[in-house]
């Protein structure tokens, strides 16, 4: 059964620490939604992206109606990207506020402790930024995650490409960097699997703490190999640290693939302009043909003068999917609520802004991410052929 998910709401109560408004309880008052999201820290930059996108899905939600006829209230805490910090924030939302229902954060880091909090409540947790294998390796059965596919799968299309180009274009040598994050870890790593597979060496392999900024080390073991592509296993300004590093050493490779960095709206300003031929796994693009799309684009850019990128799309994609288990359900409160919630989700499949999703029990996601490039000053679609907006750039041109 797929049911299309309501895209609307609007009015938020955005705070910075613990406080106010409680959790209605009753049919007329407002639904409220807990969040704790790195607004500083490590994983400041895609966590306001996450939070443009809550609160995209909210005002949508509110202006077509609200949830149930009643309109919903994001209350949003900033965990610092601290782990402690985002246990406390939902043990706060969830027991002392008795919020309705609960969002998820940014980040597997932060995803997996959060979880463990919203499930010794018996919460639903749909959540837009947890994809690295661990998340659902934990045994929770109230988590899902909002986006096309995990992510040691994200670069699948193109190991395929990689895989069936003739022997004589074929890279044969690797570098791959990544953060101590596993999520970063598990893009890299990923595709790293695969590619010693086809039979390309791995020449470096680098893995940096997450408040690294200093990559001239790494930059030059990787400029030494002179390997022929370069795989970051990046959230966003790591990646952005990195290129630079390589770009003063002159390291031109063949190939350049960074997770989550190059679908960001200031990498290319970030790194001089300099993106052509630059990869990227994404799970979305503004320009899907799919159900609610055209509606969230138009509405997110009114909002905020620009189109939305992928992190605000899987936050979106968190709220189509809460809402459309509510609207199914009928419900939204703490208690025997959540569960039913839960089951919907487990058996149901809902078209969202990055597409139909359905989920294991596990949680995991049943598709694929795409892959986009940097060409001619934009970022397109390139893999898969079917759905791809411009033919592969290789070898990539000099940055």
């Amino acid at each position: 059964m797929r049911i299309g998910a309501l895209l609307g709401a609007a009015s938020l109560a955005l705070t910075a620490c613990g406080g106010s408004d409680s959790g209605s309880g009753d049919d007329d008052g407002p639904i409220t939604i807990g969040v704790s999201l790195p607004l500083t820290g490590d994983f400041a930059e895609p966590g306001k992206g996450v939070q443009r996108g809550y609160e995209a899905w909210a005002a949508d939600v509110n202006d077509a109606g609200g949830l149930l006829g009643r309109k919903v209230e994001l209350k949003i805490l900033d965990d610092q990207s601290n782990a402690d910090r985002v246990v406390a924030d939902y043990e706060s939302l969830i027991a002392q506020d008795e919020v309705d229902l609960v969002f998820g954060p940014f980040s597997t880091r932060l995803v997996v402790p959060s979880a463990r909090v919203a499930d010794e409540y018996g919460m639903l947790f749909v959540e837009p930024a947890g994809a690295a294998p661990e998340v659902f390796e934990q045994g929770f059965g109230n988590l899902f995650y909002a986006a096309p596919a995990v992510a040691n799968d994200h670069y699948n299309y193109l190991a395929e490409w990689i895989e069936a180009l003739p022997a004589d274009q074929r890279p044969k040598t690797a570098a791959y960097a990544a953060m101590d994050d596993p999520f970063a870890m598990g893009t890299a790593y990923g595709l790293k699997e695969k590619m010693e597979a086809a039979g390309i060496e791995t020449v470096v392999d680098e893995k940096y703490p997450p408040n690294t900024t200093d990559f001239s080390s790494i930059a030059a073991k990787i400029e030494a190999s002179n390997a022929d592509m370069i795989v970051g296993g990046t959230q966003y300004q790591d990646a952005v640290n990195l290129i630079v590093a390589l770009q003063q050493l002159d390291y031109q490779p063949k190939l350049a693939a960074f997770s989550t960095a190059p679908t960001n709206p200031e990498f290319p300003e970030a790194i001089g302009d300099k993106t052509e031929g630059i990869l990227s796994p994404t799970g979305y693009t503004e320009q899907a043909d799919v159900p609610t799309n055209k509606e969230f684009v138009e509405s997110y850019t009114e909002r905020n003068g620009n189109p939305p990128g992928e992190d605000e799309a899987n936050a979106y994609t968190t709220g189509q999917v809460v809402a459309a288990a509510v609207e199914a359900v009928g419900c939204a409160e703490q208690g025997e609520c959540q569960q039913k919630l839960i089951d919907w989700l487990h058996e149901n499949e809902v078209d969202t802004v990055v597409g139909p999703l359905s989920w294991d029990a596990d949680g995991r996601p049943q598709g694929a991410h795409m892959i986009q490039q940097w060409v001619g000053g934009e970022i397109k679609i390139v893999l898969p052929e079917d759905v791809k907006e411009a033919d592969i750039i290789y070898p990539k041109p000099a940055w």
